[in-house]
């Protein structure tokens, strides 16, 4: 009986014809990124990256007040509203910055890059360090959407 289970894990690992389990030749492998060192081009739109989490209907009232999340689950800051803006795209404006609630500014922040992770907000496709950047908030030709009212948001999971 072994010799028949050593004759069977030869062939396997051999990766004898009619087996099933064809080996291949192993590749070295050259980095994250490739021989190059730069990343791959990635063509894909907030939009479509949005589709793909399979966004889900959420009200309004229950992001308000949300924590929004940076990728190391640290607290960038607290939804504030939920708007439609001037060219029909959904931001959720959050309070970003200062200290203790002190001198903080209100950013929107594109709902194509958001994604609720639990009972938070997650910011997944802008970094904190294009948050920092973004300009303020300043409501002009954008609508407020009521605390009743449902948009779709991204689900996501770590």
């Amino acid at each position: 009986m072994r010799i028949i289970i050593t004759i069977a894990a030869a062939l396997v690992l051999a990766g004898a014809p009619g087996i099933g389990l064809e080996t291949k030749p192993l590749a070295f492998a050259q980095g994250a990124h490739g021989p190059t060192g730069s990343p791959p081009a990635d063509a894909t739109t907030p939009e479509e990256k949005m589709r793909r989490r399979f966004p889900q209907p959420v009200r309004v009232g229950a992001l308000i007040g949300t924590r929004v999340l940076d990728e190391d689950d640290v607290t960038l800051g607290r939804v504030r509203q939920v708007v439609r803006t001037s060219d029909g795209k959904i931001a959720l404006i959050m309070a970003y910055g200062g200290w203790l609630g002190w001198g903080t500014r209100d950013v929107a922040l594109p709902i194509e890059t958001l994604a609720l992770i639990g009972p938070n907000v997650a910011a997944l496709d802008i970094s904190p360090q294009q948050i920092a950047k973004l300009a303020s908030w300043s409501g002009a030709g954008a609508q407020q959407i009521g605390a009743d009212e449902t948009i779709r948001i991204a689900v996501s999971r770590r």
